[in-house]
């Protein structure tokens, strides 16, 4: 690693090792922990990473992208979850991982630096089973891990002076199944016109009204909305080749969720409008919520 540089940064460790120790005494204990960490050492190695240290019951380690982060945390949980060698006894064994994508100072073969705190908080807050990251590694995620990510709590960091969004990976089957986009069945008529309504403000957007909409706390937007989450100018609704696209420029990233079940979340980013739903900035808002914005399409 050059002394600087871009990294993911992944935290694992097993959680209540505590109990362990009470519940199956101090040898069966220690070798659950070993072959925890020997689970996470080999995820780490299969997806490219390094590991940069054990601590304990944990595991620090980095790895060039995001997407080879979320894989080895993915493949950590996957490998703890189903090892009959610690599901056997009725001892309930788990993990929980935290990883942040940013710059680290490495330095006599560790790593230093505000990007090593963020992931490490991801873990903190993460329960058993769960994996937490950050929008900044959301961010630098492919299209495929980008749907399988979903924001659930706004954390204080660095001292409180900085607010990020806490985001869930889900990595079980069931639950990445849940979060794929639907196969979308074009209607047979093209859509014309795309309402946005919040509140008391309605913008109409299309055939005989304005050909593009701009959304945020600013009040030059021609949708206002107000929340600490939201940038001054933070989407765009544009007409492209007949269809409604969404355009993400904020810092926080915009969710959408259509009636039909479908769900998006895009950072710096697009994605097209179809059907009727919501639109939330910053963070999810289901229908009637303060912050949520409903859209419909009509032909």
């Amino acid at each position: 690693m050059d002394d600087e540089q871009q990294v993911a940064i992944v935290f694992a460790d097993v959680v209540g090792s505590t109990h362990l120790y009470e519940a199956l005494g101090d040898d069966r204990a220690r070798e659950t922990v070993q072959l925890c960490l020997d689970v996470m050492k080999q995820a780490t190695d299969q997806f490219g990473g390094a590991v940069i240290k054990t601590m304990g019951d944990e595991v620090m380690s980095t790895f060039p992208s995001a997407d080879d982060a979320m894989n080895a945390a993915s493949q950590m949980q996957q490998g703890i979850t189903n090892n009959p060698r610690l599901t056997g006894d009725g001892t309930p064994v788990a993990i929980r991982v935290g990883c942040h994508f940013g710059p680290v100072v490495a330095e006599d073969r560790d790593i230093y630096g505000v990007a090593v705190s963020d992931a490490s908080r991801m873990t903190s807050r993460a329960k058993a089973g769960q994996i937490l990251t950050t929008a900044a590694t959301v961010e630098h995620l492919s299209g495929e891990w980008k749907g399988l990510v979903r924001q659930i709590d706004v954390a204080n960091v660095r001292g409180g002076a900085n607010e990020v969004g806490v985001y869930e990976v889900l990595w079980q089957p069931e639950e990445a199944t849940s979060m794929l986009p639907a196969v979308e069945i074009k209607p047979a008529a093209q859509a014309t016109s795309l309402l946005l309504r919040y509140g008391d403000q309605e913008v109409m957007v299309g055939e005989n009204a304005l050909q593009g909409a701009t959304i945020g706390r600013a009040d030059e937007n021609d949708l206002v909305v107000k929340g600490n989450l939201i940038s001054r100018l933070h989407a765009r609704v544009e007409i492209k080749r007949n269809r409604f696209m969404l355009v993400d420029e904020s810092t926080n990233g915009t969710f959408v969720q259509r009636d039909d079940g479908e769900e998006a979340y895009v950072r710096r980013d697009s994605t097209e409008l179809t059907g009727s739903g919501v639109i939330s900035l910053g963070r999810v808002a289901a229908r009637g919520a303060p912050l949520a914005i409903e859209y419909s399409l009509a032909s």
